[in-house]
């Protein structure tokens, strides 16, 4: 492994693990054994850095996606994979990661943003898609409402005045959400999917 991919990897675990701000480029430079120097012949500051650091989240994030398309035998399937992903995701990762892109690093914020808005979007209008034609969500849905208020659904899990960190898990907070909102999409077919992979999940 080159060393600029090691520093992204081990930056990547250090940022979510204890969040962005509290992790300074002397902390980085100590955990890989290296000098702070020698980042910086890499990054030309810790903004670009973490930059870096989320475009390669990102990225891998669009592999599983397709993936996830993929392996899924129907769309029910395939927000249940998505979902059972997440939930690793967010077992690993600490809640400051996002607060402390948002709050203090505006530049890469917009990026996820973006790409959340463009990318993740798309994916969740075709999921919609797939499912009204395999008979398995309501034919009379309207998508873009639908997709708006599903990212809406997924802010709202990292929203600390509505899921106090602390009193709520994530994972169980992302669960919860998309079994909702899965209910209110499904026909009678979908539903008994539902019950079916939630039993096999659960297994």
């Amino acid at each position: 492994m080159e060393l600029k991919e090691r520093i992204i990897t081990s930056t990547e675990a250090l940022f979510c693990q204890y969040g962005i701000k509290r992790m300074t480029m002397d902390d980085i430079a100590k955990h890989l054994g290296i000098s702070k120097k020698t980042i910086y012949l890499h990054f030309k500051d810790k903004e670009e850095l973490v930059n870096t650091v989320v475009a390669e989240m990102l990225s891998r994030e669009d592999c599983i996606s397709e993936e996830n398309e993929a392996e899924a035998e129907d769309a029910v399937k395939e927000i249940f994979l998505v979902v059972t992903h997440l939930q690793d995701l967010l077992s690993k990762m600490n809640p400051m990661l996002f607060f402390d892109m948002q709050k203090y690093h505006p530049k890469t914020w917009e990026l996820f943003r973006n790409y959340r808005y463009d990318y993740v979007r798309k994916c969740i209008e075709k999921n919609l898609q797939r499912g009204i034609d395999e008979g398995l969500f309501r034919k009379e849905i309207n998508m873009e409402i639908i997709s708006i208020m599903r990212m809406e659904q997924v802010d709202m899990i990292f929203n600390q005045v509505a899921f106090a960190p602390g009193k709520y898990n994530l994972s169980q907070v992302m669960t919860e959400i998309t079994e909702h909102y899965l209910h209110g999409l499904c026909t009678l077919k979908g539903h008994k999917l539902i019950n079916k992979y939630k039993q096999i999940t659960e297994e």
